[in-house]
């Protein structure tokens, strides 16, 4: 199983806006630290933010930051959310291909096994697994100590 770009791109934003301090990165901010390209890294935010797990603060000192505690982002949902096709082969797409060998195929029967055995291990860890190693991320990264004074927090941590 191989995840494309654009997932990558998604669970490094996620992980870079969780080990933020203030909460609040640009794209530019986030591409640069990462060495990926802003363009693709903007798509990836759009999507994040329709999804609900990035926001943003518009306007001078603005940026991105999570939408929800790290606890509630979990990584099978992320992951089912931006990869289109997580078809191994073309027979399990939702769109069934012709096989010749289908109605006594054990390969598919497998393979589709495999399918939700990673996607299982996947539903086991959330966004706060990911960064627990805070310090090293945080010196990889270069994410600086805070410069922003934080602004108040979205209705989703109120609760």
């Amino acid at each position: 199983m191989r995840l494309t770009v654009y997932t990558d791109y998604a669970l490094r934003l996620l992980m870079y806006l969780a080990v933020k301090d203030d909460g609040l990165a640009t794209i530019a901010e986030v591409a640069s630290s990462y060495g990926i390209s802003k363009t693709h890294l903007m798509k990836v935010a759009h999507q994040l933010g329709q999804a609900g797990y990035v926001g943003t603060v518009r306007g001078r000192g603005g940026g991105l930051r999570l939408a929800m505690p790290v606890e509630r982002i979990n990584l099978g949902q992320v992951v089912r959310h931006t990869e289109p096709d997580m078809a191994v082969v073309a027979c399990l797409n939702p769109v069934d291909a012709p096989c010749a060998i289908k109605s006594c195929c054990v390969l598919r029967r497998a393979l589709a096994k495999a399918g939700a055995a990673f996607l299982e291990v996947l539903d086991g860890y959330s966004l706060a697994d990911l960064v627990k190693p805070r310090a090293p991320l945080r010196a990889l990264l270069t994410i600086d100590a805070p410069r922003r004074s934080r602004r108040p927090l979205p209705p989703a941590f109120a609760s």
